[in-house]
């Protein structure tokens, strides 16, 4: 059977990017259990209330809901366990440093297959205040009525 290619967005965290401004992002691999990694083709997951934490340089994902695999047996996973992510360790030891720094968090942004292995796009982040993610929302809408009065300017009725 030949290998899969390309990548399969299984779930994306959307909510992130406003709540949140992202510093940096890594691209890490996912320990799963064979139920896990079946429901996840199945395209079924929530990163809504994910985040990471380092622990004893290891970095583990926690509060993702990957639901139970539907044919699954007495050996069937937990939905919101703790699963381990793969990094390297420079990149660990370069994580926890900023995490114990004040304001700053890890949180998935998507979880995605990429030539056949789960991976998940965790992001380094500090948190947005009220008025930062109203500026943000105002900055967009501002843009769209400035796209939408130039494509309007080009056509004659």
């Amino acid at each position: 059977m030949p290998r899969e290619r390309g990548e399969k967005v299984v779930a994306s965290n959307r909510k992130a990017r406003h709540d949140y401004h992202i510093e940096d992002t890594y691209e890490c691999g996912i320990v799963l259990m064979g139920t896990e990694v079946k429901s996840l083709r199945a395209g079924r997951a929530s990163l809504v209330d994910g985040f990471a934490s380092v622990e004893n340089g290891e970095v583990w994902l926690e509060n993702v809901h990957i639901p139970e695999y539907t044919q699954g047996t007495w050996n069937n996973h937990s939905t919101r366990r703790r699963r381990k992510l793969l990094l390297n360790r420079v990149e660990i030891a370069k994580l926890a440093g900023k995490v114990k720094e004040s304001g700053y968090t890890l949180i998935p942004l998507s979880l995605y297959f990429k030539d056949g292995y789960a991976k998940v796009e965790l992001a380094l982040a500090k948190g947005k205040r009220e008025y930062d993610k109203r500026q943000t929302l105002k900055e967009q809408q501002d843009k769209r009525e400035a796209d939408r009065a130039m494509s309007t300017k080009g056509k004659d009725w």
